[in-house]
């Protein structure tokens, strides 16, 4: 998967230290025109959203994008569910994974492709464990030290 060229539009920084990333790809997402406005001012957050199957379609539930200011009659939802677009190939494969134990969809980016339109990173990952978090925090320290250390010499 390449990276976005653009700076994101929403970032869930917990989703790599809370889960154990198994894939990512890339979806699609329904907006509307005043999400799409209120997304380039990137003030959206995704940091407690996940996504789930319902009716045979993959949806991300509890996404944060704020209202519009300058649309007042004709303004969103701010927390309303958001349906992605998938192959449906994927998403069969997606509702497998999704019923084995453990696996959720966590959405880790919202940003804007080359053509300006909002896609959502999404991967399937696996929780954490207390004790994995912890060897997570000491392997990056580790590197950090282990960088300064070179640095200095």
């Amino acid at each position: 998967m390449t990276a976005p060229q653009n700076p994101p539009a929403a970032v869930n920084r917990k989703a790599r230290f809370s889960y154990t990333i198994i894939d990512t790809l890339e979806a699609g997402i329904v907006l509307k025109g005043t999400e799409v406005k209120s997304l380039r001012s990137g003030k959206a957050q995704i940091a407690e959203s996940y996504a789930t199957e319902k009716d045979s379609e993959i949806w991300l539930i509890n996404s944060y994008i704020p209202e519009y200011d300058k649309a007042k009659l004709y303004n969103h939802e701010p927390r309303r569910p958001r349906k992605l677009l998938l192959h449906a190939k994927q998403v069969k494969k997606l509702i497998g994974q999704l019923r084995t134990k453990g696996i959720t969809l966590v959405p880790l980016s919202i940003y804007f492709n080359e053509k300006g339109i909002a896609k959502l990173e999404l991967a399937l990952g696996k929780g954490k464990t207390d004790n994995d978090k912890r060897e997570t925090i000491k392997d990056r320290e580790w590197q950090r030290e282990k960088a300064a250390e070179m640095k200095r010499k």
